[in-house]
């Protein structure tokens, strides 16, 4: 019975962090990863952050690969050009 009340109190904790992470987690790993050869790594890490936040994913790779985030690749900042590095 003990181990019951324990299993269910780690799946709690895990669906919390899972929560309260959110996509700010995944979003920071996978940024760094977008912006690791960016000349001006805190722009591109605040403007990947903006975008994986609204859409949910980050293409793979340090350029390019766009299409496979439609959402990301279709994003336009005040100018007209590319919100998203």
């Amino acid at each position: 019975m003990k181990f019951l009340h324990l299993l269910t109190w780690l799946l709690v904790l895990t669906s919390f962090l899972e929560l309260s992470l959110g996509a700010s987690g995944l979003c920071g790993s996978k940024c760094r990863r977008r912006c690791a050869k960016a000349g001006v790594q805190d722009r591109c890490m605040k403007y990947c952050g903006i975008c994986c936040e609204k859409c949910g994913c980050v293409p793979s790779g340090t350029y390019g690969n766009k299409h496979e985030c439609p959402c990301y690749g279709n994003m336009k900042n005040s100018k007209g050009y590319s919100k998203c590095p």
